[in-house]
């Protein structure tokens, strides 16, 4: 089915990417990261080199979907709504990418290396990233169901 505004197929292709996004999202940073600081045989110095090495594979994931699902907007759907929420996941990708994760990295390692820490509200703000992502993500997919539903206006 094709609806007036969007072609169904790039719509579709949306749809699948930010559903296995959002499915990626949720078992990374919602249930396995926080998950694995409950294991009592988990070592803190241990599980925090298992989140680092985790999220960089997972921000790499990020950055091949990101930019799969700008592609798809931009060529494919031209919907401005559609393509400023995916540039604003985007935005928060690349705030990851460039600021947060090299931020966190270097404060796992000094917490690896036995150093002190000052207090920072950086992990804070990654979790409200990653709640803005999952935001977005759900209402791209909400715009996408909705545009496939849609009946054909002629």
């Amino acid at each position: 089915m094709q609806s007036a505004d969007y072609k169904s197929g790039p719509l579709i292709a949306v749809l699948i990417l930010v559903s296995a996004w959002t499915g990626l999202l949720v078992g990374v940073s919602f249930l396995a990261t926080p998950v694995k600081f409950l294991a009592p045989s988990l070592t803190l110095p241990v599980a925090l080199d298992v989140g680092r090495q985790t999220f960089f594979v997972f921000n790499r994931s990020e950055i091949v979907l990101a930019m799969s699902m700008l592609f798809l907007l931009l060529w494919s759907l031209r919907s401005k709504t559609m393509i400023g929420l995916g540039a604003s996941l985007a935005l928060f990708v690349l705030a990851q990418t460039v600021w947060m994760l090299p931020e966190l990295d270097a404060r796992v390692e000094t917490i690896l290396q036995d150093g002190a820490l000052t207090p920072s509200s950086l992990h804070t703000l990654y979790v409200i990233a990653e709640c803005m992502k999952l935001v977005l993500l759900l209402a791209i997919a909400s715009i996408a169901t909705r545009a496939l539903l849609r009946p054909i206006v002629r």
